[in-house]
């Protein structure tokens, strides 16, 4: 799937039931690798403040890009011993999650959204968590020239921390 196939674009209210279906497909007790579940209000609001990307294919979401502000995640704890790994830039937002359909996998949407996403908010710096034993999502960030800045632990878990400069 090209970007122009896929429909990259700007999340708009129509989309959320998408995002929340496609989140829910990939949590870890289904086989996923996602690191949290957002409820519906929370995508709401973050699409409101920072660029929500998603990838459709004909009416189905296929693909997201989230991105909040830092105070957005005040209340989330792993987010908090992120940035208290690595606090970055003044004016740095987080990154992610990002999911992509698993029949979509491995066809350069993610690419194609975060190009979207450093298109929409350039020049400010993206911080973001992978579990370590996710080495597709680690190669994948880093292949996109996110480069690894810092690591914590968290939940039992071993994380790397990443950062870029839109």
């Amino acid at each position: 799937m090209t970007k122009i196939e896929a429909g990259i674009g700007l999340a708009s209210e129509n989309d959320l039931g998408g995002i929340v279906a496609l989140q829910a497909e990939n949590q870890p007790d289904r086989g996923g690798t996602l690191s949290t579940c957002l409820p519906y209000s929370r995508i709401d609001v973050m699409m409101r403040e920072m660029p929500l990307i998603v990838a459709r294919r004909g009416d189905r979401i296929t693909g997201y890009l989230m991105t909040s502000t830092r105070a957005m995640n005040a209340d989330v704890p792993i987010i908090n011993a992120m940035l208290a790994a690595y606090p970055g830039t003044a004016d740095a937002y987080v990154y992610g999650p990002i999911c992509v359909s698993a029949e979509e996998r491995g066809k350069g949407l993610a690419q194609a959204m975060f190009s979207e996403l450093r298109r929409l908010v350039p020049g400010r710096e993206g911080i973001l968590f992978i579990r370590r034993d996710n080495p597709a999502s680690l190669r994948a960030h880093e292949k996109m020239g996110m480069r690894e800045v810092a690591g914590f632990m968290f939940g039992g878990s071993e994380l790397a921390v990443l950062s870029y400069i839109g």
